[in-house]
């Protein structure tokens, strides 16, 4: 039995298990009409505080960096330059004239509602809590686990390598996921150059080592919250990946922790959030930051997004990452042991959100 914290009792376990039944997820809870959040999605109020900004900090604004000429040597130079800031002090930064056209973009954001507003006895047949499933529907990864549920339910697809046949991809958004999927290949693929060079490396290091090797589709939905300072989105968290490259639609609350200091970071036509994986933290002895993040939930709704994680989880590979040699000297000697993908994903998994432990198993 869990207490609510105003004396009375109820059982915790028996509540997740029949809203995990459903299978219909926090859009299956608002849908039925309910005016207050359940209570095992209340997290603790320092927590769940959606204190927007703090005008102290208004000052404090992630990078906008125009991908425009990457090309062009002077301008290339200066690109790089500022991306190794961005990663090295925010582990978060934004990037515009990339090269994915908006109508693209836009329809992408269309299929996840879609999808998501379909009836759900369509969506259902998806929803599993397999995590070696390449396409599958459910709320909250760790919904059993994790202290308090958030108001997300989340489409999965792997897209890369080795991925499902496209029968598998759910109608809604299948051709245009399919379609992103290329135009996202190749923005990893020109970032984690530019990223290799911001540490003075050879520009293919990072996609040699098999950084840019494979992607999963992380599609949210959050519904609108009829009691948002209660719960969140996106309980705080790093991404235990290499890169995530994020597009979101027009409805805020995305936030990165930065100098002790939940920072917004609204969105920008055009533009799509990039930031530092745990993975990529490792290989680059610290050198980039995976930065802690959340989203808070919000009275207006929904939210859509989808987040590309370049990670090869999916493949059993015993490969080890560990810090890049070249990035080691008596001044700077290494800081973690190596890790398969699979074996950091399998441990963040089971730990749950929000856990510090992944990266801190493996500092030595």
């Amino acid at each position: 039995m869990a207490s609510t914290g105003n004396g009375l009792d109820y059982d915790k376990e028996q509540e997740l298990k029949a809203f995990d039944d459903t299978k219909a997820g926090v859009k299956g809870l608002v849908d039925s009409g309910i005016q207050s959040v359940p209570k095992f999605f209340v997290g603790p109020s320092e927590e769940t505080c959606n204190e927007k900004s703090d005008l102290r900090h208004a000052h404090f604004n992630v990078p906008i960096i125009d991908l425009r000429d990457i090309d062009k040597d002077g301008v290339r130079c200066e690109i790089v330059k500022e991306i190794g800031i961005a990663s090295s002090k925010w582990g978060f930064f934004q990037v515009v004239n990339h090269d994915i056209p908006q109508d693209i973009a836009d329809e992408v954001i269309e299929s996840i509602r879609r999808f998501n507003e379909q009836p759900n006895h369509v969506k259902e047949k998806f929803y599993s809590r397999d995590k070696m499933k390449k396409v599958r529907f459910n709320s909250n990864f760790d919904l059993y686990k994790a202290r308090f549920a958030n108001w997300r339910d989340t489409l999965s697809c792997l897209m890369a390598p080795n991925p499902p046949p496209p029968e598998e991809y759910p109608e809604a958004c299948r051709e245009i996921l399919l379609k992103f999927s290329k135009y996202v290949t190749k923005l990893g693929q020109d970032l984690f150059k530019l990223l290799s060079e911001a540490l003075g490396l050879n520009s293919n290091h990072l996609t040699n080592m098999g950084c840019a090797d494979g992607h999963v589709f992380y599609c949210h939905y959050y519904p609108a919250c009829p009691e948002p300072n209660l719960t969140l989105g996106h309980t705080k968290h790093r991404d235990p990946d290499f890169l995530t490259i994020l597009l979101q639609n027009q409805i805020g609350g995305l936030q990165v922790l930065h100098d002790n200091h939940w920072v917004n970071i609204p969105p920008v036509e055009g533009a799509l959030v990039v930031n530092v994986g745990e993975l990529l933290q490792v290989i680059s002895n610290d050198k980039f930051k995976a930065a802690e993040h959340r989203v808070l939930a919000n009275c207006a709704g929904p939210r859509l997004s989808v987040a590309c994680f370049f990670t090869t989880h999916f493949e059993p590979s015993e490969k080890l990452f560990s810090p890049i040699e070249e990035l080691l000297s008596d001044d700077s000697p290494t800081l973690y042991r190596g890790t398969s993908v699979k074996d950091y994903i399998d441990f963040f998994a089971s730990a749950g959100l929000p856990d510090d432990s992944s990266l801190a198993r493996l500092r030595l």
